[in-house]
């Protein structure tokens, strides 16, 4: 429904380098091992975190296209954030306290939902942007510029999925 081509498409025609990452197409284990853990804290990041990482660095603009799953992200999506977003990495704490590593970047997301925005309204919204936008991107330094939410995405004609892909263009056309 969501097309990320839509998005990708609009921003290379606008002269905008992307490199896109998709979890499930690379098969991303979201899982934060113990094996993980003893690379990382003996200096040696295991190599498929160290290159996420290094999109990440890259990255001015970090976009984020998910559904949304019991009022939260799919697991894979939290286990890439467990995995890539590292102490060290994009947070730190030093004498004066929480130390923002991904600071100047900026994040866009766009998530689906089964639901008829009513029953999103207000406060799983709220918790949504609280969550994402605010507890996991914020705590990093990333600023989220938007967040569009769409509704009822499985139940969504054929003019409603126009909309929701306008809606992506233009967003996609202020960069």
């Amino acid at each position: 429904m969501l097309s990320k081509e839509t998005f990708v498409e609009e921003l290379k025609s606008k002269g905008h380098e992307v490199v896109e990452r998709d979890l499930n197409a690379m098969k991303f284990n979201p899982i934060l091992s113990g094996e993980d853990f003893a690379g990382i804290y003996s200096g040696n990041v295991p190599a498929d975190i160290k290159k996420e990482q290094e999109y990440i660095t890259w990255a001015d603009v970090i976009t984020f296209v998910y559904p949304v799953w019991w009022t939260g992200m799919p697991a894979i999506l939290k286990g890439y954030i467990d995995r890539i977003f590292l102490y060290g990495f994009a947070y730190a704490i030093d004498e004066n306290g929480m130390v923002r590593l991904l600071t100047g970047k900026k994040a866009v997301a766009f998530s689906t939902h089964g639901q008829p925005k009513e029953a999103y309204d207000g406060e799983f919204y709220n918790a949504l942007g609280t969550t994402f936008d605010k507890g996991i991107l914020g705590f990093t330094g990333i600023e989220v510029i938007n967040h569009t939410y769409f509704p009822s995405a499985m139940q969504a004609n054929e003019e409603t999925v126009k909309g929701y892909l306008n809606t992506v263009k233009e967003i996609a056309s202020k960069f």
